[in-house]
């Protein structure tokens, strides 16, 4: 027998007996098991299934399967930051690489958002988007666990408010997160149906993953990391790009694309949610920054500007 493979059959047979199993059974199992397809690998006929259009109309598909897309590039940066939460002691080279996958998770988003922005016909977008009130994209749990899970939770506390919660309790800056401003009535303050849904199946876990994330968030975990300043600056860079892309960049897509479907003058068509998306989603209006240590003041003073100012140069010379 090739002594390569009596090694192999060796070392299965130590790690089966570990385990309390049989290694001929084991064995066995293989004879009988099919060949792994492709198809069944990834369940791409489920995947495939997974559209269900409340409409007839051609282009709805298109919006369904680009918000299914954005959730799973979410549930990547996700997979990344949970691993930065569960370590110990991090180590600043893999932290690093942790960083760059979730900002190369982003730029895919930003620059395909065009199958968005481009890729539906106006007229239609307008029609099928009546069928899906009160449903929003502002509802997307996982883009707020990244966020939560990216920095200290007071920088997610309405600007108008941080100051004051600053030290607070988790429960009481999370009401003043900055998002419910970007789904309740302007004249009443009262929380629009979106709000509403948002809330009840999501509030719960937002605070469970705040209290978890409290001091292994990636700022925290950055805070530990022991490098030389070579490999410290590179982490720097890395997190300032994943600050602008989360915070500036996705947004402003979204915005971008809202104008081209939602825009009307002398007034707006309202989003499906009633969230507030001119005031909502462009950056200047927030001033949601992660890693605000990173930023001189007038970068912080100037944040998403020049992108928020070709956008509207943009759509003054639609």
């Amino acid at each position: 027998m090739n002594s390569e493979l009596q090694k192999r059959i060796d070392l299965l047979a130590e790690k089966y007996e570990a385990s309390g199993q049989d290694l001929l059974a084991f064995l066995d199992g293989l004879l009988y098991a099919n060949y792994i397809t492709y198809w069944d690998y990834i369940h791409l006929d489920t995947l495939l299934c997974l559209q269900k259009p409340r409409t007839d109309i051609p282009d709805e598909p298109i919006f369904i399967m680009y918000h299914q897309i954005t959730e799973l590039y979410f549930k990547l940066s996700l997979h990344e930051i949970r691993q930065i939460n569960a370590w110990k002691k991090p180590d600043a080279n893999e932290f690093l690489e942790k960083i760059e996958r979730i900002n190369r998770y982003f730029l895919a988003l930003t620059t395909s958002f065009g199958v968005m922005e481009k890729g539906m016909k106006r007229e239609e977008f307008l029609k099928f988007r009546l069928a899906l009130i009160p449903a929003s994209g502002f509802q997307s749990g996982q883009y707020r666990q990244i966020e939560i899970g990216c920095t200290d939770l007071i920088n997610l506390v309405d600007a108008e408010h941080r100051s004051r919660l600053k030290g607070a309790s988790i429960e009481d800056q999370m009401e003043y997160i900055y998002w419910r401003n970007g789904a309740t009535i302007a004249e009443t303050g009262e929380k629009t149906l979106t709000l509403k849904q948002f809330e009840d199946k999501y509030n719960q876990q937002f605070i469970e993953d705040a209290r978890n994330y409290n001091k292994n968030n990636i700022w925290q975990q950055f805070k530990r990391c022991e490098c030389d300043e070579t490999l410290k600056n590179d982490i720097i860079k890395a997190l300032r790009v994943l600050d602008y892309n989360v915070n500036v960049n996705w947004p402003l897509q979204h915005y971008k694309t809202a104008v081209a479907y939602l825009a009307r003058r002398p007034e707006d068509v309202a989003a499906t949610g009633g969230t507030n998306w001119q005031k909502y989603l462009p950056p200047r209006f927030q001033r949601r920054i992660f890693y605000p240590e990173l930023w001189s003041k007038q970068e912080i003073k100037e944040w998403g500007k020049t992108w928020v100012e070709s956008v509207l140069k943009d759509l003054d010379n639609g």
